[in-house]
């Protein structure tokens, strides 16, 4: 996992990649994982840290899809089921089962929903979590004591996946380098190359660390960078249309309190009809999410003032306690890159877009896939690991990740403390401090996290920055923005010791982090 390794594979001019992918998300890491344990040399490569964009910025799910499922769409229902279960199985120190709770305030609400979810278990089969059954409102207000209760009648509980989406990713990347796969964040592809015939042969690279350009030869070039696939595609075709359209959805981070339980709540219609959720992650709450159309991507999208307060409204709406912007410990943007509709066609219905992933094959023999969801990751990546085989002319060799454990695989993980995400490791970074004791020492008096982890980041996870690690390393600016903000000098600190880097490098990474951080605030914060 020593970056200064994997480039100078990427540096060398000699090797003829099988396959290069570009894009460093869920749906690129999953191909790195699907195409290495297959036997063929693959290189990924990120323009920014791995997750960056959308799949840091999840609702922190693995889920069927109950909302897809009353929209008619089986065949999505069933493999998102299939590949919950699959993921549960591969890295359940991640994948846990999650209780869920949909509060009925109408006569009609109790029967309609235990008939559609005890539809959604048949269809998740043996790899169902558990049953969905209706609850008395006494056995509601038990499990989640902070639910509305006025007009409640019951609910009906039903089960579903839910995991750590950024370190699912760093498990993936440290999979896929197991298996043999090259990769490297910050390293941005700045054009592709064509043969005589004016096929893809291969891409071009600066690598924004070492400050060089690369030229790197392919059989097959995977564009799986999310919500830049269009501007891949017009590196190729310069008139191509624009395939995929962003729609945001935002997220707000709420003291555990505001649930009162482990149980998490789900309200199937909001005024916009879309979901939302209330789940408990990491000893918060997330609350979640809406669906905004915007017209342009961004690697740091910003929530817009009536997506927060949708949120906090319809919140109110379920919960005894309505959450105020003060109350907010942090709130992410994500945009989703969505089938671009139709000309003509009403483009304002995102909900509506099926969430089913899409393989394009250009001309000139570009792989792009588009749409798709966390949970699917692995079943997208095998569909277009199979279409590189057949473009790239590669040797045909069957899919291996079904039974394929993730690094960190560890069963029955004490989810008491934030450190259950490093499953089997865990002992590794606890050796870290036994050898050196000062790295047992707390970053933070309300966090759990300790300065072995960041050392740990360094050196195992290819973390590069402070905002690398406090983002998608510790998730500490998701949980709580204030915290991490206080924790980004000695964290730099630390880092700098690692790394090498000098008193100004630090100060800089920390102005840095500071800046973004604050977009991670409804109330401006002055570090302590």
């Amino acid at each position: 996992m020593k970056r200064d390794n994997h480039i100078k594979q990427i540096a060398d001019p000699s090797i003829v990649w099988d396959i290069v992918i570009v894009g460093g998300g869920a749906t690129g890491l999953g191909a790195a994982v699907d195409a290495a344990s297959r036997g063929f040399k693959v290189v990924l490569l990120e323009q920014a840290d791995f997750t960056k964009a959308t799949s840091s910025r999840s609702t922190k799910l693995v889920h069927g899809g109950v909302r897809y499922l009353a929209q008619g769409d089986v065949g999505l229902v069933i493999e998102a089921l299939r590949e919950r279960g699959l993921m549960r199985k591969n890295a359940p120190h991640l994948v846990k089962d999650q209780r869920f709770i949909i509060g009925n305030y109408k006569w009609w609400e109790k029967p309609f929903y235990t008939i559609g979810l005890t539809i959604y278990d048949i269809l998740a089969g043996k790899r169902g979590l558990g049953r969905s059954l209706p609850m008395s409102k006494k056995s509601v207000i038990k499990e989640i004591p902070q639910i509305e209760g006025n007009n409640l009648r019951g609910g009906v509980v039903y089960h579903d996946g839910q995991f750590d989406d950024s370190r699912m990713a760093i498990n993936l990347l440290q999979t896929a380098a197991e298996q043999g796969a090259t990769l490297a964040n910050y390293i941005k592809v700045t054009n592709l190359t064509k043969n005589d015939k004016g096929d893809i042969s291969g891409v071009t690279v600066f690598d924004e660390v070492g400050k060089e350009n690369y030229t790197l030869k392919a059989k097959a070039v995977i564009n799986a960078t999310g919500i830049f696939v269009d501007d891949l595609m017009k590196m190729d075709s310069a008139e191509k249309d624009n395939i995929v359209r962003p729609s945001q959805g935002v997220h707000l981070v709420v003291d555990s309190s505001f649930l009162g339980g482990d149980t998490a709540i789900m309200v199937p219609k909001t005024s916009d009809g879309r979901v939302m959720f209330g789940v408990p992650w990491h000893g918060k709450v997330v609350l979640g999410t809406t669906d905004t159309p915007l017209k342009e991507f961004v690697l740091e999208p910003k929530a817009l003032e009536e997506e927060i307060e949708f949120i906090l409204k319809t919140a109110g709406q379920y919960l005894a306690k309505q959450p105020k912007r003060e109350d907010v410990l942090s709130v992410f943007a994500g945009l989703r890159p969505l089938a671009a509709p139709k000309k003509g066609a009403d483009g304002q219905k995102t909900k509506e877009i099926s969430r089913s992933h899409k393989v394009v094959i250009s001309e000139s023999g570009l792989i792009t896939i588009t749409g798709g969801k966390w949970t699917t990751y692995r079943d997208m990546a095998e569909d277009v690991v199979n279409k590189a085989i057949e473009i790239g002319n590669l040797p045909k060799r069957e899919c291996k990740t079904r039974l394929l454990r993730i690094h960190g695989y560890k069963e029955n993980v004490d989810r008491s403390n934030f450190n259950y995400v490093y499953g089997s490791d865990f002992e590794k970074i606890k050796k870290l401090e036994q050898d050196q004791p000062e790295l047992a020492e707390k970053l933070h008096e309300r966090c759990d996290y300790t300065a072995s982890e960041v050392v740990w980041a360094v050196r195992k996870e290819m973390a590069l920055t402070v905002e690398d690690v406090l983002a998608r390393r510790l998730r500490a600016l998701f949980l709580d923005a204030r915290a991490a903000i206080d924790m980004a000098p000695k964290v730099a600190t630390i880092m700098a010791g690692e790394m090498g880097k000098n008193e100004e490098w630090e100060k800089e990474q920390t102005k840095e982090f500071v800046t973004l951080a604050q977009n991670y605030l409804l109330v401006p914060y002055k570090p302590q």
